[in-house]
């Protein structure tokens, strides 16, 4: 996400229906990155920013992941970004043996079941937001992991069942 000192879109559209303001992808120094973890078992969340996605920040990514999930393995899974997959990473890991790797294919992003919960988090932290620097990219990032973090249950994919419907008679004929 870059940041960016216009204002967003008005609030509302004549229909009824809020207008959000389109999130920027480019390249550029003033550029932030969030990385993101998500443990499904009770659907904590982790994220930091960053201001590179290089390897030193998603090695910093990483032991934040380890630190927050002080006991067991840790399973990553992940894309074939090359800084997942880079020399220095490798050899951090190799330091840090209870956290793995599991590289979805090229091309299947669909595999990846956390990208659900992606769109679930850009929609509350970036969807609308106008940021006039880092801090508030960090600030709205901070704030959309905390809330969803203080009433988490378990995660479940997909979409939830449909409400049963309580079937009610309308007429009652007697003979």
């Amino acid at each position: 996400m870059i940041p960016r000192t216009y204002p967003p879109a008005p609030a509302w559209s004549p229909d009824g229906h809020r207008i959000k303001a389109e999130l920027d992808y480019s390249r550029g120094p003033v550029k932030t990155w969030v990385y993101g973890g998500l443990r499904p078992a009770d659907s904590q969340a982790v994220t930091m920013t960053a201001s590179s996605r290089n390897s030193v920040f998603y090695q910093q990514f990483l032991q934040l992941l380890e630190d927050v999930n002080p006991d067991g393995q840790i399973w990553i899974v992940t894309d074939n970004l090359s800084s997942h997959n880079s020399v220095s990473t490798r050899t951090w890991l190799e330091d840090h043996p209870r956290i793995h790797h599991a590289f979805i294919p090229v091309g299947a992003c669909w595999l990846n079941l956390q990208e659900g919960w992606w769109r679930i988090f850009r929609k509350t932290a970036l969807s609308g937001r106008s940021s006039a620097n880092r801090d508030g990219i960090e600030q709205a990032t901070t704030l959309a992991t905390a809330q969803p973090n203080a009433h988490a249950g378990p995660w479940i994919w997909g979409r939830p069942a449909p409400p049963t419907r309580c079937l009610r008679r309308r007429h009652v004929y007697v003979l």
